[in-house]
């Protein structure tokens, strides 16, 4: 385009005339020294001028030089983890809960507008869901990553309200490299977000913690969280998946066979090969056992017996 630009430019202009039509006009009219020298040097420097401008726009061009900036973002893994796309580790929201998962049990909540007898009360579990309050299964707070609890005084005891702020299903992951925060986005039933969680990477905490929240009517909660865990593989943990936990028996199982088995029988050779035969001295000394505490249990009944 700059280059169409500039001989676009150069092309109509009287310069560019003159030269074309210098030939002709050196055999009609003979222009003096001077002006035949301001020409030559006009057109040198238009000359020049294009020339660099070719050379800069190349030199400037992407496809010159290959993309030497590493990938940005986060790859969505499941509701908990995601993967870096430039290969420098995996986040896993998991580590930050405590014991139960909570990243924040009844936080008090202060927002604008709020009358004195309310309060608000937060509780949020950036993996594990919960439901709020545990007897009741219908409530709005069920199985839900964010739940927001408002408490009023009414003739003479407390009431408590539940509201959903999101759910851990259909959460979104979005990372920034420059701040290192991996913002979260909690849905509901709603296409806007809920609850919006920002995660950011401070390896020089030892623990997960609640730095500030701001609660509004028209934009969704916003959490800001300052953790070690949210660095890629600070805090790696292993999930122990349903498969993995089928493997593990399955090998234990395995191994159990083999070695019992390597005990019980005993290989011998025959005409037709080698087999394998029950080891007798392994059978009988289960017998052996079995049969030796009832004798036992008999003469104690007996003794008993006589002594009464």
């Amino acid at each position: 385009m700059a280059i169409t630009f500039i001989l676009i430019t150069f092309l109509p202009s009287p310069c560019c005339q003159l030269l074309c039509s210098y030939p002709h006009y050196t055999q009609l009219v003979t222009f003096p020294p001077a002006v035949v020298q301001t020409v030559t040097m006009s057109l040198r420097t238009a000359f020049f001028t294009l020339s660099l401008s070719c050379f800069c726009l190349l030199s400037s061009s992407p496809s010159s030089h290959p993309q030497s900036a590493k990938k940005s973002g986060c790859f969505k893994v499941n509701n908990c983890k995601c993967i870096m796309k430039d290969g420098s580790g995996v986040i896993n929201l998991k580590a930050m809960g405590d014991a139960d998962g909570f990243l924040g049990r009844l936080r008090p909540v202060s927002t604008e507008n709020l009358p004195a007898d309310v309060e608000l009360l937060l509780s949020f579990s950036p993996c594990q869901p919960f439901s709020q309050p545990e007897e009741l299964t219908g409530a709005d707070c069920t199985n839900v990553a964010a739940c927001l609890v408002a408490r009023y005084h009414k003739l003479n005891r407390f009431i408590s309200r539940y509201f959903s702020y999101g759910r851990h299903e259909g959460n979104e992951f979005h990372y920034n490299d420059t701040l290192r925060t991996l913002s979260v986005s909690y849905f509901s039933h709603e296409q806007q977000p809920l609850t919006v969680v920002h995660y950011h990477c401070n390896p020089n905490q030892s623990t997960s913690y609640i730095q500030d929240l701001i609660l509004s009517t028209e934009e969704p909660l916003q959490i800001w969280v300052e953790s070690p865990c949210a660095c890629p593989n600070a805090c790696a943990m292993g999930d122990l998946g349903l498969g993995t936990i089928f493997l593990i028996i399955l090998s234990i199982s395995a191994a159990a066979y083999f070695i019992l088995g390597s005990c019980a029988l005993r290989p011998f050779r025959s005409s037709s090969g080698v087999q394998i035969s029950p080891e007798h001295s392994v059978w009988c000394m289960v017998c052996y056992l079995c049969t030796e505490r009832r004798p036992a249990r008999r003469h104690y009944a007996d003794m008993t017996h006589c002594e009464g």
